[in-house]
């Protein structure tokens, strides 16, 4: 005849799982990859597959964002003229594509970290390193108002070859705008 466990020990175990999903939720969504490298513990999936599992989900989480970043705040209104000079709004869409070009780089370094995760995602991303590094620079170009049709190609280029090596290896990357509080930091 099967014992039951204690109520008390019950709760227990489910109070526990909710807080390791809780924690989990929170350091996928957190937008710190390294928080691990605060001393902190850190929740790790119990097996090869959950590990993998989660660095595609957090690798297409970071470059959903960086590619509509990107698309949103640079490559679109490059594309409308708001960029020239005696453009209306000029400056502020010269802010907002810095803050973009910023973000869209910590958001693709994040997502080559999430990819080691995954042999099949690190394989494919490992060559794009390269061309991640070449835009970090870009946000302060942009905020200058020093970009031109190759920065935002470069731009178009790297989110495009991120897209297609995550899609190569399953986990598709679906653009996702960043609220403004994300954008800036916040």
């Amino acid at each position: 005849m099967p014992r039951s466990i204690p109520r008390s020990v019950s709760r227990g175990v489910v109070a526990l799982l909710l807080s390791c999903a809780l924690l989990l939720t929170t350091a996928a969504c957190n937008g710190d990859d390294d928080a691990g490298a605060s001393g902190g513990a850190t929740p790790t999936a119990s097996s090869s597959f959950e590990q993998q599992k989660l660095a595609k989900t957090r690798f297409v989480a970071n470059a959903g964002l960086a590619a509509g970043a990107a698309y949103q705040w640079i490559v679109k209104p490059y594309r409308e003229g708001k960029f020239k000079k005696g453009a209306d709004g000029r400056t502020f869409a010269l802010v907002k594509a810095g803050l973009a070009g910023a973000f869209t780089y910590n958001r693709l370094k994040a997502a080559v970290n999430n990819a080691k995760g995954d042999p099949l995602l690190s394989k494919a991303v490992a060559p794009l390193t390269a061309g991640i590094e070449s835009l970090k620079e870009l946000g302060t170009k942009l905020r200058k108002g020093e970009v031109g049709d190759a920065d935002v190609g470069a731009f178009e280029s790297v989110i495009n070859s991120v897209k297609d090596a995550g899609k190569s290896a399953g986990a598709e990357v679906v653009e996702k705008v960043p609220s403004a509080s994300q954008l800036s930091g916040g």
